[in-house]
């Protein structure tokens, strides 16, 4: 049985490089890839590099600052940057729309800001070329039309029951089908696999780590078993079609439908179902909250008042000017702890509405084995709305470590008498400035965001499953003629 499935392998892999057209089509889809990939590592050396520089500029404008009071510092603030993965030259993902960097300071959340996107013509609008974006929607029309006729053909030639009635069931006719167009992608996708390792290790300066390389070999899988799909998918079109047009016409309809139409409409449907606020009506919400709990700020706020007085009566005094450490510094670390919840609040719940959104694409890849691997493929290039929101957090805690590190800093080192109109301001030594370590982001390890994506997973699975199903028995319903 095997021998004859690879017969039939055989024909159609040399049949299809025969055709001078499907030659070109081939051909071209390469270079596309090689241009793809080229774009990718050029995309990814010049935006982390700028990062990485500006990163360490940050730092050290940050440790040069002078002799200052830790509040100012703690309102002078940090800039974190959200470097890249060495894998997302593969997959943009929504990298160049998601921002690169966030301002850090005292008692407020800034929002992530400077994306790609920002400082386009527009034309990213029209999408950007990848290695993702090519495997994803061009290779898939690079197999209907090499697959497109592979049984149709052997029907309208009336050369379909001369094949069968040679001992050759339709589940050998359907697998060596398969395989053979299935060839012909590896034909492309093998050179590219090798060209995409060595372009990781240059990025990863050759100190590869496990988690990456997973992440690699998963990411190879996928797409492997995605091209699988698509072919299996081209043959049973091929062999239900009562003509080689019709069956064209239907995988072309399917393409436009399923990786140009669908997308969208899932998109705009989970923002329909599950509606998110405007960023006016986000910050409006939050300013209203902080304002209910009280403002550190202002010395007359009962919230802080109390506070004040419940002071004044443990230490037994009766001025703030006589507690043992800095009362200004005391009030602004508890309004920084009020405030941090808040926002964080806020924020997650606002995370929480654009996950359901993003859900009904994930719950929508059952239907569309491209949403699946798209959802995969961003996930392993750490170029998904999952690794954004986990920048955010990370952000946020440090952010929140810094403003209660100067915090701490003025409770035990500034005094509460306030110097003269003469006098030096109050204020620290720079050496302190050390002491605040700098901000790196760390990447989740890959079994953590392989547990976000396990209906993406499934969806995927499932497609293979089914395809395998009716690559076995799906002869009961195929006419031969």
């Amino acid at each position: 049985m095997s021998g004859r499935i690879n017969t039939i392998a055989k024909q159609t892999f040399k049949a299809a490089f025969n055709n001078s057209a499907t030659l070109a089509l081939t051909l071209l889809l390469g270079l596309s890839l090689c241009l793809a990939t080229y774009v990718g590592w050029q995309n990814f050396k010049m935006q982390n590099n700028q990062r990485l520089h500006y990163k360490a500029l940050v730092r050290a404008q940050w440790l040069a600052k002078p002799d200052k009071h830790p509040h100012r510092m703690a309102h002078y603030g940090y800039l974190a940057f959200r470097e890249k993965h060495e894998l997302s030259f593969f997959d943009f993902g929504i990298e160049s729309f998601a921002g690169v960097s966030i301002f850090l300071e005292a008692h407020k959340q800034n929002t992530v800001n400077f994306s790609e996107a920002g400082f386009t013509n527009g034309m990213l609008s029209f999408g950007e070329i990848s290695v993702a974006m090519v495997l994803q929607l061009l290779v898939p029309l690079l197999i209907f039309f090499l697959g497109y006729n592979s049984i149709s053909a052997e029907r309208e030639s009336g050369t379909l029951k001369i094949i069968l009635c040679q001992d050759v069931s339709w589940k050998q006719l359907l697998w060596g089908k398969t395989i053979g167009i299935i060839s012909i992608c590896l034909a492309i996708f093998i050179p590219l696999i090798l060209l995409t390792i060595l372009l990781w290790a240059s990025l990863s300066h050759w100190q590869i780590s496990m988690d990456s390389a997973l992440r690699l070999l998963l990411l190879v899988l996928t797409y492997a078993i995605y091209s699988f799909i698509m072919s299996a998918i081209t043959v049973l079109v091929s062999a239900f079609a009562r003509s080689s047009k019709s069956s064209l016409i239907t995988l072309l309809a399917c393409w436009i439908f399923f990786m140009v139409i669908m997308p969208r409409i899932t998109q705009a449907v989970g923002m329909k179902i599950h509606p998110s606020q405007s960023k006016i009506e986000f910050a409006d919400a939050i300013a209203t909250e902080v304002h209910q709990q009280g403002d550190s700020h202002d010395p007359n706020d009962p919230h802080y008042a109390a506070i004040k007085d419940s002071l004044l009566k443990a230490y037994a005094v009766d001025d703030v000017k006589k507690l043992p450490f800095n009362y200004g510094g005391y009030i602004m670390a508890e309004g920084e702890k009020i405030t941090s919840k808040i926002y964080s609040k806020h924020q997650d719940e606002l995370n929480k509405i654009f996950e359901k959104q993003n859900s009904i694409t994930t719950v929508t890849g059952f239907l569309n084995p491209y949403l699946s691997l798209k959802h995969i493929s961003m996930a392993l290039t750490a170029s998904d709305f999952n690794t954004y929101v986990d920048f955010q957090q990370q952000a946020e805690t440090y952010r929140y470590q810094l403003a209660q590190k100067m915090n701490k800093l003025q409770i035990e080192k500034i005094s509460n008498i306030k110097p003269g109109d003469e006098e030096k301001p109050l204020a620290i030594s720079k050496a302190n400035w050390a002491e605040q370590p700098d901000f790196d982001y760390h990447f989740k390890q890959l079994d953590t965001v392989l547990s976000k994506e396990l209906l993406a997973l499934s969806a995927l699975t499932f497609w293979l499953v089914v395809t395998v199903i009716l690559l076995q028995y799906s002869n009961r319903w195929i006419k031969t003629i």
